[in-house]
């Protein structure tokens, strides 16, 4: 093994140099080279577009997979190089799901028909989210995702060089100002006391050194500066590129949001032609032909079970005057009297206020919402709400 001393003595002299100057920095004990004017605005433009593109990758990865255990499985995937394995969607789930339910309840079977229709429709809306899912991964995602993992770690590691040049530039600067303050003295303070021959050969030369070690000083200092220039030109380049990465992330933005128009779109286009398709069964047919009827039976079973309770309680005989359940659909031209079971209070003055106990005459008209009907008593009339009526013979 070529292990190199010299070497790893030099590194950690330049290394432990620059941790003194950049403490002193902070301390406010040194000086320190600042950069130009448009240099340090490009690097603040350039920190705001990393982390905004982090964010912006992050949030959009959640929205795309909400499923943190698949996105860390996802991760790893990809960092070991290798293919990520292909999921069912939800949606796609949940069709499969329903056609199995239909498949063993019987296709002839109004829910059975129902459910492969809805099923179909689910598979092919799991279909088109997997399709922006892939579209939008690799369109958007992966752009993000090649910038924060390429670009940017080229930008940080000239950035870290740049700094490294700067703190090395400044302790070349302070060892000129030291050297010329020492031969400064040298030259200003002369040891006159000192009459030999020996002495003044001596004195000549420690100025020769001094000399010697302020044009030392003075070269590394010129070669530092050129190191730094030349560093903040390649830093300035690159960072100059972030405006070609606006440019690239506008593109990828502007397919992200067709992926998600045409993945609206097509889910649109799929629920309508499902509404059309049931609304054209005939099992959809009947079930809205008696949905009133079933609706009235709900509700009549729902505000009878309170008296069912209080008449198991107390051993009474139910109502004599209420009417059969196959009775209450109203014919459109009839009239009926109800009792009000509830206090009501009319929300707009398309409605009556009732009373509980009190007696009304209802009826219906063609179009009206099942869960409604019209109730007179004197000379008022409005909507009433069903659940608060109990029809009488």
């Amino acid at each position: 093994m070529d292990f190199n001393v010299k070497k790893l003595a030099s590194d950690a002299g330049v290394f432990f140099g620059r941790a003194v100057q950049f403490t002193e920095e902070k301390l406010g004990q040194a000086e320190k080279t600042e950069l130009d004017t448009h240099l340090e605005n490009l690097i603040t433009r350039a920190d705001n577009t990393k982390n905004w593109t982090e964010k912006i990758f992050r949030q959009t990865e959640v929205l795309l997979q909400p499923n943190p255990s698949a996105r860390i499985e996802e991760f790893f995937y990809e960092k070991l190089d290798k293919k990520v394995p292909s999921r069912v969607t939800n949606g796609e789930l949940l069709g499969q799901y329903m056609l199995e339910a239909s498949r063993d309840f019987g296709p002839e079977t109004p829910y059975g028909s129902t459910l492969s229709t809805v099923g179909e429709y689910q598979r092919r809306l799991g279909g088109a989210e997997r399709e922006f899912l892939l579209t939008s991964s690799m369109n958007f995602l992966t752009p993000l995702r090649n910038f924060l993992e390429g670009d940017w770690k080229t930008i940080t590691k000239e950035k870290r060089l740049l700094e490294n040049r700067r703190l090395d530039l400044d302790i070349c600067k302070a060892r000129v100002k030291k050297s010329k303050q020492a031969e400064a003295k040298a030259a200003t303070a002369p040891d006159f006391q000192e009459t030999r021959p020996r002495n003044y050969v001596l004195s000549a030369s420690a100025s020769a050194l001094l000399s010697e070690e302020v044009d030392k000083a003075e070269h590394e200092l010129r070669v530092a500066q050129t190191e730094f220039d030349r560093q903040a030109e390649v830093t300035r380049l690159l960072l100059e590129g972030i405006s070609s990465t606006h440019l690239n992330h506008l593109r990828c933005l502007h397919e992200f949001a067709e992926a998600q128009a045409k993945y609206y779109a097509q889910c649109h286009q799929f629920m309508l032609e499902l509404q059309k398709e049931l609304n054209g069964s005939v099992f959809t047919a009947r079930w809205t032909k008696e949905k009133p009827a079933i609706n009235v039976m709900l509700r009549t079973s729902a505000t009878a079970a309170p008296s069912s309770s209080a008449a198991s309680a107390s051993a009474a005989p139910p109502r004599p005057d209420s009417v059969a359940i196959e009775d209450m659909i109203l014919p459109a031209t009839g009239t009926r009297k109800a009792r009000v079971l509830y206090d009501y209070d009319a929300h707009d003055s398309s409605e009556l206020s009732l009373l509980a106990d009190e007696v009304i005459t209802v009826y219906t008209v063609p179009g009206m919402d099942p869960d409604w009907l019209v109730g007179e008593k004197g000379n008022q009339k409005g909507k009433v709400p069903v659940t608060y009526l109990e029809l009488l013979s």
